[in-house]
């Protein structure tokens, strides 16, 4: 099992840092065309030519990770990937890092020794190939909801004449992006579960076509999502939608079952949670810092502000009253006049 843990990590940080290398090498070139003189200038840059071997190096291992453990157990310990990713771009592109970043890093760190310690091999279930056609039926069924729902927003949007996503888009877009990460992972697997089973080889490359499909139609809704919503609430639902739906899927089509032992399985639940909320944490780590700032600045300024009202309370009190000043007066008239009176 931790062999398929430590395959999972070294995949997800290829993956990562690979797209990360790509997308520096990227800024001195030009778009990417099928002209020669564009793919040769993309083929002699090395920061390029490094980041793109390290995300196929990623993708192979991640196929390894995923013939050797259940799905439920290599997709919640891919959103490791975003922990490595940030360290990574603390150490090598000087990025700053707050005090969340490192608790979300720490957390998604316990949530996969969790994982790795709860998780169990399990014995191969007899699978259907049309185990294939009944998870695309519901993946197509879900989508249908989802872009109705998705085109409701859209016309109420319209009606109202607001040019910003509404936050349902956003959300919807993030599902939909990450229901496609997590299927690319299940089919993937149902593929080498067919070849253990004595079905024809064919079925691995089959799967495996099928599984880049639904990554490269995940990562287009994603984008979507991302070109014209917030990036904090995409990637937060692609990430937890793609953890929930690999483990989902994987327990109610391919078979998977929780572990046996009531210690194991209280540490792999404990490890899934602990890598959710870490991961959360990561994406929404800047936007939590501030909301944290503004509002101690508001209850500082609030205190200020209180303060400043007992003190003019406490000022006011300490000066004469109009009232007492003339009837302090018209003492001295009346004593004034009593004496001459007496004179």
């Amino acid at each position: 099992m931790w062999e398929s843990i430590v395959l999972t990590v070294a995949a997800t940080a290829g993956n990562n840092i690979g797209k990360i290398l790509q997308k520096k090498g990227t800024i001195i070139l030009p778009p990417l065309s099928f002209k020669f003189k564009v793919i040769r200038s993309y083929a002699l840059n090395k920061t390029w030519v490094i980041g793109f071997l390290m995300d196929i190096f990623g993708a192979l291992l991640m196929l390894r990770a995923l013939s050797l453990a259940p799905v439920s157990v290599i997709q919640p310990v891919s959103g490791c990937g975003l922990a490595i990713l940030s360290i990574f771009s603390h150490f090598y592109l000087k990025e700053v890092m707050n005090a969340v970043d490192w608790v979300g890093i720490t957390l998604a760190g316990f949530g996969t020794i969790g994982v790795g310690a709860g998780g169990e091999e399990q014995e191969v279930v007899a699978l259907s190939i049309f185990h294939i056609p009944g998870l695309a039926f519901v993946v197509f069924i879900l989508f249908i909801l989802l872009n109705g729902w998705l085109r409701i927003c859209k016309s109420q949007r319209r009606e109202q004449e607001m040019m910003e996503y509404d936050v349902v888009e956003e959300i919807i877009y993030g599902l939909e992006s990450g229901i496609l990460f997590g299927m690319s992972s299940v089919i993937s697997k149902m593929g080498f579960l067919f070849l253990e089973q004595g079905f024809s080889k064919l079925l691995v490359p089959m799967c495996i076509m099928i599984s880049v499909c639904c990554s490269g139609t995940g990562f287009y809704y994603q984008t979507r999502g991302l070109k014209h919503g917030r990036a904090i609430v995409v990637s937060t639902c692609a990430a937890v939608a793609s953890i929930l739906t690999g483990v989902l899927a994987g327990m109610l089509a391919l078979g998977e079952r929780l572990p046996s032992e009531p210690k194991a399985r209280l540490a792999l639940l404990l490890g899934w949670l602990l890598i959710i909320v870490g991961v959360i944490l990561l994406v929404g780590s800047t936007r939590l810092v501030r909301f944290l700032s503004c509002s101690s600045r508001q209850k500082r300024s609030n205190v200020d502000k209180s303060f400043g009202l007992r003190r003019a309370g406490s000022s006011r009190v300490r000066e004469p009253s109009p009232s007492a000043v003339i009837q302090a007066a018209t003492l001295n008239h009346l004593l004034s006049s009593s004496s001459k009176e007496k004179a």
